[in-house]
């Protein structure tokens, strides 16, 4: 059975970083694109990017630039490492298995001074 763990969140100043981590269990991780999306209180469920087996990337525009997928296929992991994060990336995180509906359980980041 697939299993995602998200890690990393907490409360960080406007400007500040955060690294979120992913561990996956029970899949063949480096046959998968995964990806990572967000769910601000009272909002949709918004996509970030995704990152295929190869390491290649695609990005949102509202986190282009700053923000960064990196995996390590030998480790099952992946990660978010989020830059010059702003009040309005507040929001609980969530890996996935990219188009399956494998997902974490997700990991809260606030952005607030």
């Amino acid at each position: 059975q697939p299993r995602l763990v998200e890690s990393g969140g907490g409360l960080v100043q406007p400007g500040g970083s955060l690294r979120l981590s992913c561990a996956a269990s029970g899949i063949i991780f480096d046959r998968f694109t995964m990806g990572w999306s967000r769910q601000a209180p009272g909002q949709q469920r918004e996509f970030i990017g995704t990152i295929n087996s190869l390491g290649g990337t695609v990005y949102a525009d509202s986190v282009k630039g700053r923000f960064t997928l990196a995996r390590d296929n030998a480790k099952n992991m992946m990660w978010l490492q989020m830059n010059n994060l702003k009040p309005e990336d507040t929001a609980v995180y969530y890996c996935n298995v990219h188009e399956t509906n494998y997902w974490g359980q997700g990991t809260q980041v606030t952005v607030s001074s």
